[in-house]
């Protein structure tokens, strides 16, 4: 796949998650009555723009397809307008806030459905051990209890019940021994302290699987079970990501951002349709997660500061929230800024 064609591919995918994001905002705003000034998709210069006669919004696609927003009235600063954001009750001015980031976590959902439909899926039943001449260990787990047709429920303590969930859990905890809980002929048997193959990536050691599971049957419930409890995954694999970089298990290469996302778009892409449709979901739902980050600029700083009205019943000044706001975007887009030379510099090198 052509650069070019990447680039289109991946504005296409984040215009449209942008889309959606400010349309949920734009949606409940409109079903408050809350005036609205602009209803943008991209930030900086405008290339199309469109004003309704008859609710005075001004409809625009802006150039840096990066983004976008719905201006209301009375969002950062006060306002005269009975209409106005900042006149609405706190209730109300939650739901229009929390919107966008509830949208694109559904839309990932839905997606997950439309990808598990495509590919086949797995339960956490042990239906093959792979050599251990191909993991390249001296031990399997067979050799430490292991069997085959075992159901796996438990991981180091965690529930699992797909694939994925048995994957993951293995890949996060298994660079050192961890239990495992099975169900053999009906009993649960827990096997302690086993050991898995591990692999080493960008300083971090992670485990593996050295065993395939049997496929599972798909119908209808199937489906929309596996696509459910792979959406809760990657809503957990998104905040644990996000606490492994705070406490440093995860190192600043490991962050990226739209240059380093395109990239992985375009390999996707390479791939087939099922392997764009899986990164898609992921990156809806990790843009829900992240605009809910308690952060200042961010959908979550405001949410904060609207719950805590709700407790407290005081509200933080229209203006020192504006302040605040504005001081965290500026900090945001400096971290942006760095992040995309960081791509950029993997890129070349």
């Amino acid at each position: 796949m052509s650069t070019v064609t990447t680039i289109i591919l991946a504005i296409l995918i984040f215009g449209f998650l942008i889309f959606v994001h400010e349309f949920g905002h734009y949606f409940f705003a409109r079903l408050f009555k809350v005036k609205i000034h602009e209803f943008s998709i991209g930030m900086g210069p405008k290339i199309i723009q469109y004003k309704s006669k008859k609710t005075g919004i001004n409809y625009a696609v802006s150039a840096v397809p990066i983004g976008g927003y719905v201006a209301m009235a009375g969002e950062n600063d006060e306002s005269d307008d009975p209409n106005s954001f900042d006149k609405k009750p706190a209730w109300q001015r939650f739901i229009i806030t929390v919107a966008g980031a509830a949208v694109n976590i559904t839309v990932g959902f839905i997606v997950l459905i439309i990808y598990t439909s495509l590919v086949n899926i797995g339960g956490t039943v042990v239906g093959e051990f792979v050599p251990e001449t191909d993991t390249g260990y001296e031990i399997s787990t067979e050799d430490q209890g292991l069997m085959i047709y075992d159901r796996i429920i438990e991981v180091d303590g965690r529930r699992v019940a797909i694939a994925d969930q048995l994957s993951y859990e293995i890949m996060r905890r298994g660079h050192e021994p961890i239990d495992l809980t099975v169900l053999r002929n009906g009993e649960r048997i827990v096997l302690e302290d086993v050991t898995f193959p591990t692999i080493s990536e960008s300083g971090q050691t992670f485990g593996m699987m050295d065993f395939k599971v049997f496929r599972a049957e798909k119908t209808v419930g199937s489906v929309l079970n596996y696509s459910f409890a792979k959406g809760v995954l990657m809503l957990r694999m998104c905040y644990e990501s996000i606490a492994d970089l705070i406490t440093g298990r995860y190192s600043f290469e490991a962050v990226s951002g739209p240059v380093g996302i395109s990239t992985a778009i375009g390999d996707a892409a390479k791939a087939g349709v099922e392997p764009l449709l899986y990164l898609t979901a992921l990156i809806s739902i990790n843009l829900g997660v992240m605009n809910l980050l308690p952060i200042p600029a961010l959908d979550g700083g405001r949410i904060l500061t609207i719950l805590i009205e709700m407790i407290t019943r005081k509200r933080l000044p229209v203006k020192v929230e504006g302040v605040i706001n504005a001081v965290g975007l500026v900090l945001l887009l400096g971290l942006s800024a760095v992040i995309l030379v960081k791509d950029v510099l993997q890129l070349i090198f």
